[in-house]
Parts: C-alpha cells; structure tokens; sequence
C-alpha cells in the first residue's frame, strides 16, 4: 500500500508529471522525502502501534473497574507510544531548496546547501538497522563546507533499504541530484 503523504510521490499521485527525485517540480519550498519509507521502519511503527491500542483497551477495562487515575496513566503511555510511533515513520533524509534535513526519533539537523560541499556514495561499515553493530555497506555522506566531520544520511543497512539494493541506489541518486541542483 503506498503511502504518498510520506514522500515526493505525491506528484505522481496526482498525474502532475514530475518524478519523486526531479528537483524541478512544484513547491520546492516544502520539505520531502527522497525516497518510501522502508518495510523495517513501517513494521516497527505498526507493532508499536498495536503496542498502543492494547495499552488503550487495558485502560478502557481499567476505567470501567474504576481507577480513573490508573486509566489516565494507560491513557498518557498510549498517547506516548503513537507520539513514537510517527515519529519513528517521520524520520529520515528530507529536502527542498533551501537545504538538506536529517530527522532522527529524537533531535533533526538542518544543513543549508550552500554549507554542503558534496554528497557522495561511499564503501564503508555502517550500522546494521541502527545498532551498534557495523557490516560493511554502502552509505550517502554529505562532506561540509570548509571541513569538518563529514555525515552519514543514508546506509544500505537502515531501517529504510535493508534487503533493497535498488531503493538506496535510487535515494542516493535522488540526493546527489539535489545536491547537484542546489549547491552553489
């Protein structure tokens, strides 16, 4: 099931012609994903979700017994708990003209092009799925501007591309392509 709301494909969607990774198209103001969320991270997000709606109905029974301050303590772990949920979905690489935005579970970064000295696909360990552990992978590095410690955005081992070569192959195409479009 695709999921527009999430990327740039909302063009397609829509038959308005663009491509999801032409830079060229409408509204380059809005803040987009490069590429689909990947089945790790939807499934995490899912399971968190039923994770959630036990913890509700736990406090619809709680409630019914009663305890109100104990249905309400179910209530505010729930509410947490799908708070996580989206942004667990929600995080990733995005972009738009005005530069580049790396969105984790709990901080983003935003990096304007011009302090963005060049993207590039790299042979290198990388963390398999976000933990500690590294295997060796592809990874998308944005290098800064006048030195500095050089970013990992995208790995051929995340949550988004495990098991799917050619989805990191079309994401680290998509953002070379902006960072070819948009850096000056």
């Amino acid at each position: 099931m695709p999921l527009p709301f999430l990327t740039a494909d909302h063009a397609l969607d829509e038959e308005t012609g663009g491509a999801p990774d032409d830079p060229a198209y409408e509204d380059l103001d809005r803040w987009r994903r490069p590429y689909r969320p990947g089945p790790w991270r939807v499934g995490g997000a899912a399971l968190l979700l039923l994770l959630a709606s036990y913890v509700l109905f736990s406090a619809m029974i709680i409630a019914m017994a009663g305890s109100l301050p104990a249905a309400g303590f179910c209530v505010a772990v729930a509410a947490l708990v799908i708070m996580f949920a989206v942004r667990v979905v929600h995080s990733g690489v995005q972009v738009s003209a005005h530069g580049l935005r790396q969105v984790g579970v709990f901080a983003s970064t935003t990096v304007a092009w011009p302090h963005i000295a060049a993207i590039r696909t790299a042979q290198q360990p990388v963390r398999w799925l976000g933990l500690p552990r590294t295997v060796q992978g592809q990874a998308v590095i944005a290098e800064p501007a006048g030195g500095g410690e050089t970013r990992v955005l995208i790995s051929s081992h995340s949550a988004d591309f495990l098991a799917r070569p050619e989805g990191f192959d079309m994401a680290a195409d998509a953002l070379e392509g902006w960072a070819a479009a948009y850096r000056r």
